[in-house]
């Protein structure tokens, strides 16, 4: 397997860079791989993935995009610096990054194109494909021959149970940094699992409804927006320390009755964590089946 250095623009000028984990056969098959909160393109989990699938020949697309690390900056080609990271990020232009890198991939010459996202980054896959369902990307969407989701999470829920009593308190506080355009400011340390400014807060606690479409906890809840993904579907989650309320098992059950995909695999990993520490080659192998079979 070759490792190939690369960047690409986003519809506006922002330019992002990754890598290319490439087959030593050549192929027209790509996966894209979009990550979570507080971290980047470069992880054990991605390259054993890669390397498992390699042997099906396709390759792999790890990008940072820029809601990398906690707080980081971006630059348009103009120059301009964009404010970013899990602590700034606006997950409203999520979308742009993951369109960004499927469109690069295109251009690469690559025909069949799998979109995967780990937590934060499974909520912005879903996020875009419906965005390009919307905007009537068709051209682009019918190249999505498969999407795999990894711990998707329903963040605002989450974000709830975690504040718990402080949950009000914290919006206030977030609405009245707001009034006095501070949106830029950090929220107190205990308002989030990771430094968070105000702006991004409100995105998750008060301005989230175009992301929440993981309402696990809703048992009236439709699933439109994962159901609008037409491409072969994965879904999988840990058991051990997962960022989920219910037990992966339940979960899982109760999702296979709500999403109507013909093409659907979900389930769990024994003793995996958020993450899939020590279990990544066990995910692996589980993704390679799920690519491998698609056309049957």
């Amino acid at each position: 397997m070759n490792i190939e250095t690369i960047h690409f623009e986003t519809e506006d000028n922002v330019i992002l860079y990754g890598l290319i984990y490439k087959s030593t056969k050549n192929t027209k098959k790509v996966l894209i791989s979009t990550h979570g909160m507080i971290t980047n393109c470069i992880k054990l989990r991605d390259e054993i993935i890669a390397k498992e699938i390699e042997e099906i020949q396709i390759d792999t697309l790890v990008y940072n995009n820029r809601g990398q690390e906690i707080m980081s900056y971006s630059k348009k080609k103009d120059g301009e610096t964009i404010l970013g990271g899990t602590a700034f990020e606006n997950i409203d232009e999520s979308n742009k990054d993951v369109e960004g890198a499927i469109k690069f991939c295109i251009e690469k010459g690559y025909q069949e194109i799998y979109l995967m996202g780990h937590s934060l980054g499974s909520t912005k896959t879903v996020y875009t494909y419906n965005k390009m369902i919307e905007n009537n990307k068709n051209n682009i969407l019918e190249k999505i021959k498969g999407v795999i989701l990894l711990s998707l999470i329903d963040i605002p829920t989450i974000l709830r149970v975690y504040l718990n009593a402080r949950y009000p308190e914290m919006l206030t506080y977030a609405k009245n940094m707001e009034k006095e355009k501070m949106e830029n400011i950090l929220m107190p340390e205990t308002a989030f699992l990771y430094p968070i400014s105000v702006k991004t807060f409100l995105k998750y606690a008060r301005d989230y409804q175009q992301i929440d479409f993981a309402k696990f906890s809703d048992k009236e809840y439709n699933y439109k927006e994962i159901n609008n993904i037409k491409a072969p579907l994965m879904l999988r989650w840990g058991n051990v320390k997962e960022m989920i309320l219910q037990k992966p098992e339940d979960l899982c059950k109760k999702l296979k009755d709500k999403i109507t995909n013909n093409k659907l695999d979900i389930g769990f990993i024994e003793g995996g964590n958020h993450n899939y520490r020590g279990k990544e080659e066990i995910l692996a192998k589980e993704i390679k089946n799920f690519l491998k079979n698609i056309d049957k």
